[in-house]
């Protein structure tokens, strides 16, 4: 398989195309490339905007918020920017910043630049050819967890990320926040949600004390794996609603993204990551692996399973709302309304039911 499966992009999608002359005139100022800049996009994600940019013999990606996005709430550039220059040297798994701009006479937006990390991406939809045998993807699911292992690991105040978020009542903000972004982009009655809302407000354990660096995002298609060992991870990418803060509700985020190999079939119709395949990890597997392996104990791990779920599926009404609004055309964006119904479904099961697996 090897490179066959590397992640390429393909053309710009409507509506979402960069200014070419203006975006190479202004680079030229700090870079030394020559030739005419070319453009095209990554397809695959749901929030910021991300492009290849071939010039010369150099490959860059630039990353920028979506359109129609609130810039200042969720999709802050220079944030981002600043993350991968304090893990590059320090975690390593992450791409080379290369170059922030705040001016948004550029692209109407602020944006940045780093280098590209070659290599594959494991995603729902991937060709029925590239899927991995079980043997494989076992250990991919346990590279998968050492790699987040390792990230909540991280000493925040040696990598100079001390002050980069504020950990105390870290869970009463996210739970209050998350609740105020679903009613803010609300456009259909959904009681199941309410539901996890409120129990999520009504339930929440007591604040740990030992607070990390966490991803918030973390999930197969936001990994590179190397093309010549798929248990291997080059890169971590997506880092822009990282901050300091409970890793427990960071592996509870990564639980909503989990789709066991043996849930029903209306559970792996979300797509939402690859973990549906066999020889994954069972969500209780992930669990137990990561408490095993980072010495954490996990608590009301119910808890941080529905508040994953709850979060998840607010962002995807963010998403559905934005495309309600006109604000994007993009046809994949039509149907996310199911996506959020079913998983206030699942939330409400694993309420009921008190634990991660065999809910249906």
């Amino acid at each position: 398989m090897l490179n066959t499966w590397n992640d390429i992009p393909t053309t710009v999608r409507d509506g979402e195309e960069l200014p070419v002359d203006i975006l190479q005139s202004y680079l030229q100022q700090f870079f030394t490339n020559k030739g005419d800049l070319k453009i095209t996009q990554f397809p695959s994600g749901y929030s910021n905007l991300t492009y290849l940019l071939q010039w010369g013999n150099t490959e860059y990606v630039l990353r920028r918020p979506p359109i129609g996005a609130n810039i200042k709430s969720g999709h802050d550039m220079k944030r981002e920017y600043d993350i991968l220059t304090a893990l590059k040297p320090n975690y390593g798994k992450v791409p080379d910043p290369k170059h922030y701009c705040q001016d948004e006479t550029i692209l109407g937006c602020p944006f940045y630049l780093m280098e590209r990390v070659e290599g594959v991406i494991l995603r729902a939809n991937m060709p029925t050819e590239m899927t991995p045998s079980p043997a494989l993807m076992q250990g991919i699911s346990n590279s998968f967890v050492d790699t987040f292992v390792h990230l909540h690991q991280l000493n925040v105040n040696d990598i100079g990320l001390g002050d980069f978020g504020k950990p105390e009542g870290y869970m009463q903000r996210q739970i209050g926040g998350w609740t105020k972004r679903y009613f803010k982009s609300k456009t259909d009655e959904i009681p199941r949600i309410e539901a996890a809302a409120q129990w999520l407000g009504g339930n929440m354990p007591k604040e740990p004390t030992n607070y990390s660096l966490i991803h918030n995002d973390f999930k197969y298609d936001n990994l590179v794996l190397d093309s010549q060992d798929w248990t291997k991870v080059n890169a971590v990418l997506d880092w822009e609603m990282a901050t300091i803060g409970n890793p427990l509700m960071d592996l509870g985020t990564t639980l909503g993204y989990w789709v066991n190999p043996n849930d029903p079939d209306f559970m792996k119709q979300l797509n939402l990551t690859p973990s549906h395949l066999p020889g994954n990890l069972s969500r209780e597997e992930v669990v137990h692996l990561y408490s095993l392996k980072s010495g954490h104990v996990v608590g009301p791990i119910i808890f941080y399973y529905v508040y994953g779920l709850f979060k998840i599926a607010v962002i995807v009404q963010q998403i559905y709302f934005r495309y309600k609004k006109g604000f994007t055309q993009d046809p994949r964006f039509e149907k996310l309304i199911d996506g959020v119904k079913l998983l206030g479904e699942i939330a409400n099961q694993a309420i009921s039911k008190k634990r991660l697996d065999n809910l249906f």
